[in-house]
């Protein structure tokens, strides 16, 4: 796997490319914002690891600037900012992930495998079109409707509302949902809340998406 490491500190960027590269990733090192947006521009990548706190930036335009410029790259915040608003506003902008430092390899491991399981997955060659009340979901061409209005939305957030359109009116727990998005249990429920209130922001439809207090969401039609 192509992988971006974006990582100003010198020290923590050797050690952290030598452990991916003997995991058979090819890694290109970009110690400052500028430098990860002139790479992403000219090669691409299947996974990005980016620090938030770089010398000539804010990783968080970086992240946001990535998206734009590539929906499917997977990208995992690695930074010191442990802190829920900084948190939220990673997931916000468009990371799949956040991992707060110090952190360990396994658990770094564990979130690069679910990306690679999931870039394993066949693509699916059959058009489907799912719709649930107001909520029309094109899975092939990853294009959202509410009510005939588009609706754009990040990868994690297609993923999620694909997985409760599939099954409207039932209750998706909030494992299942997790295991379903990222496929690994290392994600925390706080990182699939913030998706799915961002979720919430973009459809714009009250009570579409609901709570069950202790279980997970469900999608509710007719809307």
């Amino acid at each position: 796997m192509r992988v971006m490491l974006v990582e100003d500190d010198a020290r923590v960027a050797a050690a952290l490319a030598t452990a991916l590269r003997r995991r058979g990733h090819d890694v290109a090192h970009c110690p400052t914002a500028q430098s990860a947006l002139d790479t992403f521009a000219g090669e691409p990548f299947d996974l990005v690891l980016l620090d938030l706190n770089l010398p000539d930036g804010d990783g968080i335009e970086v992240c946001r600037t990535l998206r734009r410029k590539d929906e499917s790259v997977a990208i995992i915040a690695v930074t010191a900012r442990g802190e829920e608003r900084d948190r939220v506003i990673g997931l916000q902008t468009g990371a799949d992930d956040y991992v707060v430092k110090p952190y360990s390899m396994a658990e770094l491991n564990a979130r690069i495998e679910a990306v690679l399981r999931r870039a394993s997955r066949a693509p699916q060659s059959a058009v489907e079109v799912l719709t649930a009340g107001p909520v029309r979901v094109d899975v092939a061409a990853r294009q959202v409707a509410v009510a005939g209005r588009d609706v754009a939305l990040t990868r994690k957030e297609f993923e999620i509302l694909t997985v409760l359109v599939r099954t409207p009116g039932v209750v998706v727990s909030y494992d299942r949902l997790i295991l379903a998005v990222w496929q690994t249990s290392f994600v925390g429920r706080h990182t699939l809340d913030v998706h799915v209130g961002s979720l919430r922001a973009k459809l714009d439809v009250p009570g579409l998406v609901q709570t069950v207090r202790g279980v997970g969401y469900r999608l509710v039609p007719g809307r």
